[in-house]
């Protein structure tokens, strides 16, 4: 699967409460959520986002609390990926089980800039930065990974289970 996005920056540790604040974390309809996503880093964040806009961002991106919401909002403001040098293992946990693919690459992180487009070629393991012209490696998802974002998260692949069951 290949997903193509212009690219929002953000820096180094973007925690929980950046990313749905706590005021906000009682909302459950996804249209409320995108519109508080981000809203102390960039009170015009759900505005500028078009669906398919990839996030960016320095060292330790979801750090903080274990809210699920935090990447609930991310994929309901229409954010296809994050690409980061690195996530807090909660958020990263998180993400995948609500079918938010996000991935690990320094170099991508620090050779992108807000505006590039990149394309990200989710199960082959590469990034294009379509506006420079370079390419960058993260490693790919393990099978059972796969199968939950390509479901939709956890909650996709267990109706499907409960399916064939």
């Amino acid at each position: 699967m290949i997903l193509k996005g212009s690219v929002y920056k953000t820096g180094e540790n973007i925690n929980t409460d950046v990313i749905m604040p706590g005021r906000w974390c009682h909302l459950t309809d996804d249209k409320e959520l995108a519109k508080h996503c981000m809203e102390d880093l960039d009170i015009d964040f759900h505005k500028k986002i078009k669906v398919g806009d990839i996030i960016v961002a320095d060292d330790n991106f979801g750090c903080g609390s274990s809210r699920e919401v935090a990447p609930l909002s991310i994929k309901a403001v229409g954010i296809s990926a994050v690409v980061a040098k690195s996530f807090a293992r909660i958020f990263y946990r998180n993400a995948i089980n609500i079918g938010l693919p996000i991935f690990e690459s320094p170099e991508c992180a620090d050779a992108t800039e807000a505006g590039d487009r990149l394309e990200i070629d989710m199960f082959g393991g590469k990034i294009k930065n379509i506006t420079k012209g370079k390419d960058f490696a993260f490693a790919p998802f393990p099978p059972f990974m796969k199968t939950i974002i390509d479901k939709g998260g956890l909650k996709g692949w267990v109706l499907e289970k409960l399916g064939k069951a």
